[in-house]
């Protein structure tokens, strides 16, 4: 038992890193075939909700006057979800997403502010790290930017809102239990989630048939690696340590696209030395990240 609670907390968020980069690779495909963000989100919610209902069994206590802490968790979590998708539709994903990665300092931050915890200097170091490390794995030279400050803007407050949301899970969850805590939140985000419907292009029937098996597959992945993200976080709490671990997805997603890449049809653009550089600081600066959190 006490080394399932010594190595789970490591090996988790690096597994869920893993599935996202290969949700996010699934899920852009389908993107590609007209399915647009406001129905994948909707599709993706409605998944990682079911998902998360097989948590039921492992129990726990339903507090019906605390009904507002999972309602209020979710509602960071599609705040989060929203304001990333605004970001990446009106902006450029190499601005967007490394300012997402700021998420880990305001973890960091939150959970001092809010937890009766703090942070070590050691945590600090790795988050600093890591979200150095995010900017230099997203670097590409020479490219032209558009709506920068705006970009900024939203995926700085995608990175807050979801920081919150993380160390709100870890605050409330232990009380509630796992079995009861999770899929009540995730209930809630899939009820939210019908006020997408309106900002949908076309209906979901007319969803093209050919996008439909990258589009469940996608969420079912990003579903997925929610699931075993968010559980690290109500089961073991650490949530600046296990967001560290998790923002090895960066570095997966580098190497994916470069190996994968073809078999899902990406269209990335062959990378100059200049930007292979870049990444390669990033990965080392992450895995100096990582190995810090592990020592």
């Amino acid at each position: 038992m006490n080394t399932a609670s010594t190595v789970l907390p490591v090996l988790l968020p690096l597994l869920a890193a893993l599935v996202y980069v290969a949700g996010v690779l699934l899920a852009k495909r389908s993107a590609e075939l007209g399915v647009g963000i406001w129905r994948t989100a909707f599709i993706s919610n409605l998944i990682t909700a079911g998902l998360f209902a097989m948590f039921l069994p492992f129990g726990g206590t339903f507090h019906a006057d605390l009904l507002w802490q999972p309602a209020l968790a979710g509602v960071f979590y599609l705040l989060g979800q929203l304001l990333n998708f605004v970001a990446l539709q009106k902006g450029d994903v190499s601005v967007a997403t490394p300012v997402m990665g700021l998420k880990i300092i305001f973890v960091a931050l939150f959970t001092t502010l809010l937890l009766t915890t703090g942070v070590s200097l050691k945590l600090w170091m790795a988050a600093g790290l890591s979200s150095l490390a995010i900017v230099l794995l997203n670097r590409t030279d020479g490219a032209q930017h558009h709506h920068v400050g705006r970009t900024i803007l939203y995926a700085g407050g995608s990175a807050a809102m979801f920081a919150i949301f993380d160390v709100l899970v870890q605050k409330w969850a232990p009380a509630w239990g796992v079995g009861r805590f999770l899929p009540v939140m995730l209930g809630f985000v899939a009820l939210f989630s019908l006020g997408f419907v309106p900002f949908f292009h076309a209906p979901l029937r007319e969803v093209p048939r050919a996008a439909w098996p990258w589009l469940l597959s996608g969420c079912l992945f990003i579903g997925l690696q929610s699931l075993i993200f968010v559980s690290v976080l109500a089961r073991f709490g650490a949530a600046t340590t296990a967001n560290v671990l998790y923002s090895s997805r960066g570095l997966w997603s580098v190497v994916a696209v470069w190996a994968l890449g073809h078999w899902f049809k990406n269209r990335e653009q062959q990378l100059g030395a200049s930007v292979l550089r870049w990444r390669l600081a990033g990965a080392v600066l992450m895995l100096a990240a990582i190995v810090l959190v592990l020592v």
